[in-house]
This record gives C-alpha cells, structure tokens and sequence, in this order.
C-alpha cells in the first residue's frame, strides 16, 4: 500500500533529505517554531498513551503551553510522557499559516480566527508532506514522464499566488491529493529499485 511504498522512498533516500525547500526555492520545508503560533500544540489531538501522557481534544490548547507560544516542558518532553511531540515535524506548515495565510496574527490575540487558523494548519501540513514527497521522489530512477508528472504536481503544490483560507478548503476537496497519491503510488517500482541498489 501507499504506507508502505512512502516508507520505502524515505528509506532508500535518507541522505538526500537534510534542509531543502520545494522545487520554488521559496518554502520552507523546514519547521521554525519562533515564526509560528504554536499550532501543533492546540490543532491536533492526542490520546494518553506511550507518546502521550494525557487525552486531548483537537483545538485545545496543550496543558503546557505557555501564553507566549513555548512550550513549558520543552527541555525534558520525553521525561514527561511527551514523546510524540519530539518525533512530530509539521515541515514548515505551520510557521507558513501564521505568517503567509494570515499575516502574522494569532489565534490568541483573536480568537474568532482560531477554528479556521487550525483548520487551515492540519490542510497546510498536508500540502508540505506532499512538497516533502515531491523532493524525495526526484531523487528516484524516474521517466521522462514520470518527472513530467512529478514537476506538473509540484507546481500545483507551489502556487506562484501562494495560499489563502479559500485555496487550502478546495485543495483539501479538490482532486490534487489522490493525483498526488495516484503518482506516488506509481513509482512502487522505482523505489524498489532505488532501495536494492
């Protein structure tokens, strides 16, 4: 399944993925925390367990987030049952909400933009994963075609307008996710090559 091949892309080309940007050389893949309002830490949910040391509900505020965006316990997460916040990387998506999507504004200073802001976080980050995809799959044995197809997805990924509120909700309604998932799942056989080299 699609799991599997994205697991066997990662693998077969681990050493190409330190810090790059997309293909437009203008967005980050990068998280950086201090341009962004802590989304990770109230968008999404987590439920007690090995990476989790309590139940949280999406769009609440984690119980250690300070009033300034910074984590209270950052320094010792794992210590503290927080193990899924140090393994989790938003690639960029979040400090993109906050500063292109809207302006640098935060959800604690307004909070009647907080539902839509998190709700454009958990789109934004899929768009990243897929840019993500998209550079780690040039580095595969790929067609003409297949790079054809790979350039032509991340262009739609990049729009040269950026995104809004309104282009996040039709990505997340539109046909790109399954083009993008259609496309990775096509290369099965180009990773596989990759992986045995």
């Amino acid at each position: 399944p699609l799991r599997r091949l994205r697991s066997a892309v990662r693998t077969a080309i681990a050493s190409a993925m330190a810090d790059r940007t997309t293909g437009s050389d203008s967005v980050s893949l990068v998280a950086d925390c201090s341009r962004c309002a802590a989304l990770c830490c109230v968008a999404f949910p987590f439920d007690k367990g090995d990476e989790f040391a309590y139940n949280k509900d999406a769009d609440a505020p984690c119980l250690h987030l300070s009033a300034r965006h910074s984590c209270t316990i950052h320094s010792m997460l794992e210590e503290q049952g927080f193990s899924g916040c140090v393994a989790f990387d938003c690639k960029g998506a979040g400090q993109r909400v906050t500063q292109e999507v809207f302006g640098g504004r935060s959800w604690r200073d307004d909070s009647g933009i907080a539902p839509t802001m998190f709700e454009a976080f958990r789109i934004m980050r899929r768009v990243h994963q897929n840019l993500d995809y998209m550079d780690m799959v040039a580095e595969l044995p790929l067609t003409a075609e297949q790079e054809a197809q790979r350039v032509d997805l991340l262009r739609q990924l990049s729009p040269e307008s950026g995104w809004t509120v309104e282009t996040l909700q039709a990505y997340q309604h539109g046909p790109l996710p399954r083009a993008v998932a259609g496309f990775l799942a096509s290369l099965r056989d180009a990773a596989a090559g990759l992986r045995h080299r």
